[in-house]
């Protein structure tokens, strides 16, 4: 009989199968056991959503606005307004009230137990704007541009004009501009700035100055010191004028110029810049 000691017998199947596998069960187990948190906590968050409980009742304004009604940043509330106190979008209604024409920048935040308090930080107009295209706007202090209706209360805001992105840097020049023209008694009424960067302004007599492309040799501040250094003497001489056109390294022509009561000296013109 033949002897089977020294052969190994045949050793039993490890099982197989999800089931004998305890580490991805757990793992699995952990992974369903988030989503049912996450799902809880969103159907919580719904439902406190929807319930009655904790309504906004009242907005209020932290000072009172120059230029915007409490009508008008109340009905942008209620027209963004969505949730009850703790689940409602602020920046929503943020969004709104930044919306309305006079409004630069608003801050929204809740007021316990059931308001919202709103602090406004409105445009100062400082100029009207016209667009190269016709369209109108005004400038505030920055020297951002924003569509409104002119104020009706005040005196006439000066009228700038120029290509896009330009109204802070207009802005600046009419003030330094003013600066000049203040020992004349005389403000900058219109200033527009050309596509091509010519500046063209107008006083509140009247006049109308071309002081051209402001350039390293003849700068525009140069351009007007003329002009201001020699107003006095074309008015005695000539009365009112209608321009002058200061785009000579050496003189100026002026235009509407009535008889001269007594001959100015001579003033040489140079080559047009």
């Amino acid at each position: 009989m033949a002897s089977t000691r020294g052969k190994p017998r045949n050793a039993p199947a490890e099982p197989a199968g999800l089931w004998h596998q305890p580490a991805l069960l757990d793992l699995i187990a952990d992974v369903l056991f988030a989503l049912g948190i996450v799902g809880l906590g969103w159907a919580a968050l719904i439902g406190l959503q929807r319930l009655p409980a904790f309504p906004l009742r009242e907005v209020v304004l932290a000072s009172p606005p120059q230029h915007v009604s409490p009508a008008q940043i109340a009905h942008a509330v209620r027209t963004t307004v969505s949730g009850n106190f703790f689940t409602v979008d602020l920046a929503a209604i943020q969004a709104g009230i930044e919306a309305l024409p006079w409004v630069r920048r608003a801050a929204v935040r809740r007021q316990w137990p059931d308001g919202l308090t709103v602090t406004l930080e409105e445009h100062e107009a400082v100029a009207q704007w016209r667009h190269l295209n016709g369209e109108k706007g005004l400038v505030n202090t920055f020297g951002e541009v924003f569509d409104a209706e002119p104020p009706e209360d005040g005196s006439p805001l000066p009228l700038l004009s120029g290509p896009p992105d330009t109204a802070a840097e207009i802005l600046q020049r009419q003030a330094a501009f003013d600066d000049q023209l203040a020992p004349l008694g005389r403000h900058v009424t219109a200033l527009t700035l050309s596509p091509r960067r010519a500046w063209h302004l107008e006083l509140d007599d009247g006049v109308a100055i071309e002081l051209g492309r402001d350039e390293e040799r003849q700068p525009l501040n140069a351009r007007l010191a003329r002009f201001v250094a020699h107003y006095p003497d074309i008015k005695a001489h000539f009365g009112n004028i209608r321009g002058a056109d200061m785009r000579y390294p050496n003189g100026f022509v002026l235009t509407g110029a009535g008889r001269p009561v007594e001959p100015l000296p001579p003033v040489k013109a140079g080559k047009q810049s």
